[in-house]
Formats: structure tokens, C-alpha cells, sequence
């Protein structure tokens, strides 16, 4: 009978435990969500005002989502005064050394490329991190530059892109992603054409 109890303690003693845990976890995260989903929305605003042409529309409300491949990217389109001056494209590749990378790439109303941001990466430190504007001057090379001439491949397998010293996965990483926003840039003009016929 003393075990029945024993076994019955335990079992109650575990169950109040976890419980308690539970409610602190679903505490913490209730307090924290608000903040942390501000402080994202904040990293992002930032980054589609340093890759964008002058805007003065709000990007973020106007955003809408592409689909290539089954794969999903968020476009955030500049205007100024009602005039499309250009865009900002989340994307992202899974080819780095470290797994996934996120960046935001700005392209102007012709398609050049105004600038690039690292959202998000877990790349080796004074190696692959060098991705990031301000580590080094790899991504500086992007900018100014049409995908329509401008091979976005690293040098060693025939393109135009001068890699990351030490960084070959990385800089391949980087161009992957940039290239699938050039293509989602592409297919978004392509709507605004065909619109603009449309309107005609």
C-alpha cells in the first residue's frame, strides 16, 4: 500500500512541476513575444531603407509575396510621390557553410542592384560573417550592379563575383540568394508590364 502511495506522490509531485514550468514558459514568451516581434519588424524596416532608392511610401504596408519554385519571398515595393523607384526582396539561401542566410536585397526601377543587408546568418566568425557590409568589402561589390551583365557567380566557377577569402560556401551562399531576388525582381516588373497594358 506504502508504494500505491509513494507511486501516486510521485506521479502528483511531476505533474505539478511540469505544470508550473509549463505557465512560467507560456509567461515568459507572452511578456517577451510583443518586444521581440518589434524589435524584427524594427530590423527589417531598417534594412529595406538602406538597400531602397528615396521612398515615401510605407514599403512594409505595401508589401506583398512572390512565389518561385514553391518557395515564398517578400517584396517590398518604393515609390516616391506615386512613381515605383524601385524595391527591397527578402530572400535567403540554404547553401551556406552554416545552414541558412537571409538577406534583403534593394534593386532600382532598372534592375541594378542599389544595396544588399545580412537579416540573418550562422556563419563562421572572421570567415564567412565577412558577408556582412561593414566586415569587409564583398558585398560592396553587388552594388551599382545589373544581374542582366553582371554574373552572379564567384570568379572560380566562371562568373563576376570576387569570393571571401577562405569563404568559397559562404560567397556562393550569398550570390544563390541574391540571384533568386534578381528573378523574383524580374517576375515582379513583368506583372507591373503587364499591368500597365491592362491600364492602357
Amino acid at each position: 500500500m506504502a508504494k500505491v502511495s509513494s507511486l501516486k506522490n510521485m506521479v502528483l509531485t511531476l505533474f505539478s512541476i511540469t505544470f508550473v514550468a509549463s505557465a512560467l514558459l507560456a509567461g515568459v514568451y507572452a511578456i517577451t513575444k510583443d518586444p521581440i516581434d518589434a524589435a524584427q519588424i524594427a530590423k527589417t524596416n531598417n534594412a529595406i531603407s538602406n538597400v531602397v532608392p528615396k521612398f515615401d511610401n510605407d514599403p512594409s504596408a505595401d508589401m506583398f509575396v512572390k512565389e518561385i519554385d514553391g518557395k515564398s519571398f517578400k517584396v517590398y515595393p518604393a515609390k516616391l510621390a506615386g512613381a515605383f523607384v524601385g524595391c527591397a526582396i527578402e530572400t535567403f539561401s540554404t547553401g551556406g557553410f552554416g545552414g541558412r542566410i537571409v538577406l534583403m536585397v534593394g534593386f532600382n526601377a532598372d534592375g541594378t542592384i542599389n544595396n544588399t543587408a545580412v537579416l540573418s546568418h550562422t556563419e563562421t566568425p572572421g570567415l564567412g560573417d565577412k558577408m556582412v557590409e561593414g566586415k569587409s568589402n564583398f558585398s560592396v561589390q553587388f552594388k551599382g550592379k545589373n544581374p542582366a551583365d553582371f554574373k552572379l557567380i564567384v570568379k572560380k566557377d566562371g562568373g563576376d563575383v570576387d569570393a571571401i577569402t577562405a569563404s568559397t560556401i559562404s560567397s556562393r551562399a550569398f550570390c544563390d540568394a541574391v540571384t533568386k531576388s534578381y528573378d523574383v525582381y524580374l517576375l515582379c516588373k513583368k506583372d507591373m508590364e503587364e499591368k500597365e497594358v491592362t491600364n492602357e
